[in-house]
């Protein structure tokens, strides 16, 4: 074989280790991309049901942990709007007037205390509209869906609720909502199983949850905050 010969070979063999170098990164970009997309949609669906929680807890004194009856609450519950006309003005707060007070007194009908706090054009109406229109106004959205965690071939979120004792002993009521990285990175190959066990192991040696999470039923209260957050 002269030189010229064995010099293309190598050109083409060094083309060839480039082109799986390229390719291997790609694919490692790639998946990469592909994780983040279903984590964007999981935290979105999971801030959606937080959104129905503070709803139904705002409605019931606490949260729901039975998806049947957060479903139906979603699709019939109603959602309490203020529609407001008129301000108060900085002299009216300082005589102690507020939004709560001036209200009280427009919808007592007096007219004489109304007109003596300068309450003519002041008005605070609470009016009930469709929680699923207000919260969920996007096509394609689907109340029975909820329930079910996005790429994971019918995996449900696990819904916690309960109350809680806090450190100063005063119980408050909790929410969690779990995803797990089990679930929604189901089908994604080797590359998705060594992903699945690689976070378990993480999440296990930082005492963490190996997934997506909203809330916290146990003692680390965080206002619903996602884990990602």
């Amino acid at each position: 074989m002269n030189k010229k010969l064995i010099n293309a070979f190598l050109g083409i063999c060094a083309v060839g280790l480039l082109f799986i170098t390229w390719r291997s990164i790609q694919d490692t970009e790639d998946f990469d991309a592909d994780v983040t997309a279903r984590e964007d949609v999981v935290k979105a669906r999971l801030m959606e049901i937080r959104s129905a929680e503070e709803a139904y807890k705002a409605q019931h004194g606490e949260y729901c942990a039975d998806w049947s009856v957060l479903i139906q609450f979603i699709k019939t519950g109603r959602l309490p709007i203020v529609m407001k006309q008129g301000v108060l003005s900085d002299e009216q707060m300082d005589k102690g007037l507020t939004e709560s007070k001036a209200a009280e007194i427009v919808n007592s009908g007096d007219q004489a205390a109304i007109v003596a706090n300068g309450l003519q054009n002041f008005r605070r109406d609470t009016v009930w509209v469709s929680l699923k229109d207000s919260l969920y106004n996007y096509e394609g959205f689907i109340a029975d869906s909820m329930r079910f965690i996005p790429f994971s071939e019918g995996d449900t979120f696990e819904l916690i609720a309960c109350p809680n004792t806090t450190r100063s002993g005063s119980i408050i009521q909790v929410m969690e909502c779990n995803a797990p990285d089990s679930s929604f990175l189901k089908g994604m190959g080797k590359q998705g199983d060594r992903l699945i066990y690689n976070r378990a192991e993480e999440a296990n040696a930082k005492g963490a949850y190996p997934g997506l999470k909203i809330g916290d039923a146990g003692n680390n209260w965080n206002n619903n905050a996602g884990n990602w957050e």
